[in-house]
């Protein structure tokens, strides 16, 4: 997703849930773990591993510093590892624009006027066939240097998931990396037609391409090329099809458009026989990951790419590797399940319902009854819905644009891990409570941390610790913090009632009842013997609450009125309570969530 001056199209992730943050401090040693659910570690690659402290907003590589392939040690793998991780998200591998000149190695030095931030958008892909400068030691190695990060981030018994952007490029794309015989993109098009089905870009012939008036990526900073003009002729439709050559600064500006054989200006008609160009050059970049033995791609707005060229590419390359995923960075429920089975997406975001309703939740702003409404439409593919509560498009839960304090996203977490078998994100510094505090450069203080920039993370870097990636400077709320999200996503990840349970609201029929406050949320998961009912308060205030299980969920429980059962809390709040004719009563604390398994 692609971040503008005033804001984003967004995405977002999930954060987690645990009663008071004193009752977290003890480490619980790592025990290995076998997969079921995915669990999901995002992060900033470029800035995950940065030690440098000096922050200047738009400060060079070398004055901010700049995270390594390197940097991502055994021991910081270790420690991703032991939050109950499966996968992680290296986000910003593949070659994009940047302000770094790097002309000493051949590499073409991109123009001031069409980058955002002094290190560029990770989505506005340079060169498909290469990975991005700023992250090797020895530049000229950087292939070899990310192949040796896929083998050790599968030593430590992870998987490696990259993106892929098939959307759009860099206005400067140029692969110097290509393998030879093959044609760069754009490279056998007819530029005086402003779409043919044989063209991989769309083109708005007589005109000239003008960058966005009063765009100024870099303040009072003086640049080579910053002289507010672009060279292009004829001009390419921006990446957010937008069929202009004067695109404007909140648009995408920086990216030119595929073209997947739509002719967008003549309502949408297609031309898939024969197979456009743009599919078979994009299936050969997706080989050329795959054979380097990455795990997965995370699909950049992949809603923007016909589900025919997903349905055609994605069989080719899971035949070369099966256990290969695809997750599709989409915002439109009406599409879900087509991107699913025609589309053949291993998962999909959940954001305009789940992650969007958990935030307004956490200010307090909506009625936890409307999750069940959630779960009803996507009851048939919750299992493919990836939850998440921050990403690099969000803001930062800590942040004062979101909750303020880390703490008050526990409901928010815990639901996000439990109430679907499908996967759970984090984004790196989540779990120690990082506030995207500042403005970095181009994206401005905002409450998120830069995706355009070089910048070092503060409360991350306190877990980074030098490098030792021990947390040894974080604080006893952050250790607490970080054990928390380290219980429930190992319980969700391990627990079947969790990763291959059924699902039963119980909230509709409290609130119905006047058990408990629409502040709270309650549901039941089974499998088997393992009975969970998982409840969550986003109220600022504690509450007595009751809540009472339906006869019928009852039954499907197996569960009998007559009969007592123990309610103990598996997030070590020290909850213990009973189960008496069907009913449980409970204060619960302000922000807080108990997993309450019933025997």
């Amino acid at each position: 997703m692609h971040r503008t001056r005033s804001g984003l199209v967004s995405v977002f992730i999930v954060l987690a849930a645990c009663t008071t943050p004193k009752e977290r401090i003890v480490d619980m040693p790592f025990q290995p773990i076998a997969a079921e659910k995915v669990i999901i570690y995002q992060m900033m690659t470029r800035l995950f591993g940065n030690s440098g402290t000096v922050n200047k907003p738009h400060g060079t590589l070398q004055e901010n510093g700049c995270g390594k392939f390197r940097d991502i040690t055994a021991a910081a793998l270790r420690g991703i590892r032991e939050l109950g991780v499966s996968h992680i998200w290296y986000t910003g591998v593949i070659e994009h624009a940047t302000l770094t000149d790097y002309t000493a190695f051949g590499i073409p030095l991109d123009d001031a006027d069409i980058v955002k931030g002094r290190a560029g958008s990770p989505f506005a892909i340079k060169d498909y066939y290469d990975v991005s400068p700023d992250l090797a030691v020895h530049v000229k190695n950087r292939l070899e240097e990310f192949d040796q990060l896929v083998e050790r981030t599968h030593a430590e018994g992870l998987k490696a998931l990259i993106d892929f952007v098939p959307n759009h490029v860099a206005r400067g794309y140029k692969s110097d990396s290509k393998p030879a015989g093959v044609k760069d993109l754009g490279e056998g098009d007819d530029n005086t037609l402003a779409f043919s089905p044989k063209n991989n870009f769309y083109y708005l012939p007589g005109q000239s391409f003008k960058s966005p008036k009063g765009y100024n990526a870099l303040g009072d900073v003086s640049f080579p090329t910053k002289d507010g003009t672009f060279e292009e002729t004829p001009a390419k439709v921006t990446g957010n099809d937008q069929f202009t050559s004067t695109p404007g600064i909140n648009e995408w500006f920086e990216t030119v458009k595929l073209n997947y054989g739509i002719d967008i200006q003549a309502g949408r008609k297609t031309y898939f026989d024969p197979i456009p160009d743009t599919w078979v050059k994009m299936r050969d970049i997706l080989l050329f990951w795959a054979a380097r033995k990455v795990d997965g791609f995370r699909c950049d707005m992949a809603q923007m790419v016909p589900v025919d060229f997903w349905e055609w590419v994605i069989p080719q390359v899971k035949a070369v590797n099966p256990a290969i995923i695809f997750i599709a960075e989409i915002y439109t429920p009406a599409d879900y399940r087509s991107y699913l089975t025609r589309g053949r997406f291993d998962f999909l975001y959940d954001k305009v319902q789940l992650y969007d309703t958990l935030r307004l939740l956490t200010n307090q702003k909506t009625s936890t009854a409307d999750v069940a409404d959630i779960q009803k439409s996507l009851a048939d593919i919750n299992r493919h819905m990836l939850h998440f509560l921050e990403n690099h498009d969000e803001q930062r839960i800590a942040s004062p644009f979101f909750a303020g304090d880390p703490w008050k996203a526990v409901p928010a977490m815990v639901m996000s891990a439990t109430l679907d078998p499908g996967p759970v994100m984090i984004y790196f510094g989540q779990e120690v409570g990082e506030p995207g505090a500042g403005a970095e450069g181009f994206g401005g203080d905002d409450g998120r941390t830069t995706m355009f920039d070089y910048w070092g993370v503060p409360e991350h870097q306190k877990w980074l610790n030098g490098g030792k990636y021990d947390g040894g400077q974080l604080n006893e709320e952050q250790k607490s913090l970080r054990q928390f999200y380290g219980d429930i996503l190992t319980l969700a990840r391990t627990n079947k009632a969790i990763n291959s349970g059924e699902y039963f609201d119980l909230t509709v029929f409290n609130i119905t009842a006047g058990n408990f406050s629409n502040k709270v949320h309650a549901f039941a998961r089974v499998f088997g013997e393992e009975k969970l009912v998982i409840v969550s308060s986003f109220n600022p205030v504690k509450e007595k609450i009751k809540v009472q299980i339906p006869a019928e969920t009852a039954q499907a429980l197996q569960l009998r009125e007559e009969s007592i059962y123990v309610a103990r809390d598996l997030l070590r709040s020290g909850t213990e309570t009973g189960l008496n004719n069907l009913v449980v009563e409970l204060d619960i604390l302000p922000f807080s969530s108990l997993i309450l398994k019933v025997k």
